[in-house]
C-alpha cells in the first residue's frame, strides 16, 4: 500500500466514478483515505466517506453534540 498522497485528478476520477456513489448520494470509497470528501458538486460543502470507519465516528460524535446541546437547551429556563 502506498503511503503517497494521490493525485488531484485522482480524487476527481473518485468523485466522478459513479461506483463510489451507493443511491447516487453516499460516498463509499475504501481508497480515499478523506473524513469529509467534497460532494459531487463541490460548491454543495462535503460528504462522509462511509468507507471510512473514522468518518462514521466523526457523524456520530456530531450527531451526539448536537442531541446534548438540544438536551441541555430543554433543561435551561428562559
Amino acid at each position: 500500500m502506498s503511503t503517497e498522497k494521490p493525485s488531484k485528478e485522482t480524487y476527481k476520477k473518485w468523485l466522478n466514478d459513479p461506483t463510489n456513489w451507493r443511491f447516487g448520494i453516499f460516498y463509499y470509497n475504501k481508497e480515499d483515505k478523506r473524513l469529509l470528501p467534497p460532494k459531487r458538486t463541490p460548491s454543495m460543502g462535503w460528504t462522509v466517506n462511509f468507507a471510512n470507519p473514522y468518518s462514521i465516528l466523526l457523524m456520530v460524535g456530531f450527531l451526539l453534540l448536537i442531541l446534548f446541546i438540544v438536551f441541555l437547551m430543554d433543561k435551561i429556563p428562559i
